[in-house]
């Protein structure tokens, strides 16, 4: 197998193939200490044990020999900022090796908030984010996406707070301090999670329900009433769910991501949770990871297509079943447009180091969104060349040969060539195939989704460009209507535009987090002045990367945006994720 760049593992050599984890949780000192056994598979000779590591404090490493434990030599090399220190034991190719640790207060994948950061505002709280490369700063593991293992837990935790991972956790809130926790099926480590905090239960369905704080329990549940109906449809097509059970916990608001499918237990944020069903495609989307990414998963970060491009096609597949056709058509639409603005203004150069081909090993496809958007694109062009009557078995079968194995582009390529294209010769050329697989961009015979209401969205939106006039039925318009609205409107507008569109349809301050997104950007870029105060609130109060840090980009086109940016920064930090502080870091310094 090729080396992973991310990862300093050499798992061509040994492999961990069950983690046991031995854990205290320590809010005072914002440290989890502990231990790490691994039970270790050998592939031939040899003497190390190469584990990723960053910011960890390593205090003991031993081997087991007939039942008992000795201790082993190790050293840790100088850290890399990107990748963090390798781990290197000496072993005598034992079966079992324990490493003793405590991670920093600063660890990348954890964050610790105080109670007045939740919505509760009594209790503490503390979660973890390992996708992609930051598991290795709560535990020292194999942090590639090409070892797999199953793995048990015993955490202690003060006993006022329930600690929850991504494994087999039950249904009653027992608060006792002392967790044992089981996942029986091999996950990649980057499925690694841990949460602690008021959280209880609330049941949806036979095998689903959602966690959540107790102010936003029943309202979460209500949000995400039909995962069962989700579950259902998606199984129908594309084989069983092999997880056990599917729960929702819903994060407080400095979460990263919209959705993070650790199985068995998708960590959201709550941004999501509006009382409208709206934005529940980023649950479609997480559920779906249950068998592309979960189940059948991308051998390194470079093969993130395979992860994220087969859920988008799943996720759409899932809204169309559930909303119906034209909600799906309007989710896709909003992608693609995303996609090929992106890509317009790019040279020919720019854009093949931006989107390169499918097979194309590149590192754009662990840091830019697009690679998973071709990879959903590319799926929906053959499953419209071969009809859903033949291509849906061949992805069920997909799903089913190489369950809960990693696998690589090639891998998938081969098993595309014998079991679709070989079987059914004539429908593609091997020139639109290598249009996907090897060239860059978006392939020019690759049709776009058209919606019937966009269509009408674009024609209101060029007549108040225009004349001024305002969008009629505005008022009574979906979250993705109102998306391709402003996501196709001007960066800038004038001052008066913003004022007339903000007087009639109240956008300043909206609870609807994927308007604010794009509404907030504009106005930053506008320099429109009276909305600062609620961007400025939003930006504050929310910690989600998607929503946040277009405004942030909006800001610093501008010397008194960067300022005001800085400014609206340092109030935000506190109630940043890692994660999420670097990124805008990142952007205020460019």
């Amino acid at each position: 197998m090729s080396h992973d760049r991310h990862s300093y593992a050499e798992p061509a050599l040994v492999r961990t193939t069950h983690l046991a984890l031995d854990l205290d949780l320590d809010f005072t000192a914002k440290v989890l200490s502990g231990t790490a056994t691994h039970t270790l598979a050998w592939s031939g000779p040899g003497d190390r044990l190469v584990l990723d590591t960053r910011d960890l404090t390593v205090l003991a490493v031993e081997g087991a020999v007939d039942g008992d434990w000795e201790p082993l030599e190790y050293s840790l090399a100088v850290p890399d900022k990107e990748l963090g220190s390798a781990l290197t034991i000496r072993t005598g190719q034992h079966g079992q090796v324990r490493v003793s640790y405590r991670t920093a207060p600063t660890a990348t994948g954890l964050q610790w908030l105080e109670p007045a950061m939740t919505a509760g505002g009594v209790m503490p709280f503390m979660f973890s984010q390992s996708q992609h490369i930051h598991a290795r700063s709560w535990v020292p593991v194999q942090d590639t996406p090409s070892v797999r293992f199953s793995y048990s837990a015993h955490v202690t935790a003060p006993p006022e707070l329930m600690v929850l991972m991504s494994a087999d956790n039950g249904t009653e809130s027992r608060r006792i301090g002392s967790y044992d926790v089981v996942m029986p099926e091999p996950i990649p480590s980057y499925l690694l999670a841990i949460a602690a905090g008021d959280l209880v239960f609330e049941p949806i369905g036979a095998r689903t329900g959602v966690w959540a704080e107790p102010e936003m329990a029943k309202r979460a549940a209500t949000e995400f009433a039909d995962i069962e109906e989700m579950m259902r449809v998606t199984e129908a097509v594309f084989g069983p769910y092999r997880w056990g059970r599917y729960d929702i916990l819903v994060l407080p608001p400095s979460f990263p991501y919209g959705g993070m499918e650790n199985p068995r237990m998708t960590f959201a944020t709550p941004t999501v949770v509006i009382g409208d069903k709206s934005l529940v495609n980023v649950v479609a989307h997480e559920l779906a990871h249950s068998w592309s990414g979960n189940l059948v998963t991308q051998n390194s970060w470079d093969d993130i297509w395979l992860n994220e491009g087969f859920t988008a096609y799943v996720e759409y597949r899932i809204v169309e079943a559930v909303y119906g056709t034209e909600l799906a058509v309007m989710e896709t639409a909003i992608k693609q447009h995303a996609t090929v603005v992106k890509l317009d203004p790019l040279s020919a150069a720019e854009q093949a180091a931006e989107l390169p081909g499918l097979n194309h090993r590149s590192q754009y496809h662990g840091t830019t969104g697009l690679g998973p958007l071709k990879g959903c694109w590319f799926l929906t062009w053959l499953e419209e060349r071969f009809t859903r009557e033949i291509f849906d078995p061949f992805l069920r079968g997909y799903f089913d040969r190489f369950a809960f194995q990693s696998i690589n582009s090639e891998d998938f390529v081969e098993h595309l060539q014998e079991q679709l294209l070989d079987k059914h010769p004539g429908v593609v050329t091997d020139a639109e195939l290598a249009a996907w697989l090897d060239e860059p961009g978006i392939p020019a015979f690759a049709e776009r989704a058209v919606s019937a209401r966009f269509e009408v969205v674009d024609e209101l939106r060029a007549r108040w460009l225009s004349t001024g006039e305002l969008p009629e039925g505005a008022k009574h318009w979906t979250t993705q209507e109102w998306l391709r609205f402003l996501d196709a409107a001007p960066d800038v507008l004038t001052a008066e535009q913003l004022q007339q569109l903000d007087r009639e349809f109240d956008l300043t301050g909206t609870a609807n987090g994927e308007i604010a997104r794009r509404w907030y950007s504009i106005v930053a870029a506008s320099t429109y002045t009276p909305a600062y105060e609620e961007l400025a609130s939003f930006l504050t109060r929310v910690g989600r990367m998607k929503l946040v840090l277009p405004v942030y980009k909006a800001l610093v086109r501008t010397e008194d945006g960067r300022e005001f940016a800085s400014q609206v920064f340092e109030t935000a930090r506190p109630g940043y994720h890692p994660i999420t502080t670097a990124a805008v870091l990142k952007i205020l310094k460019r």
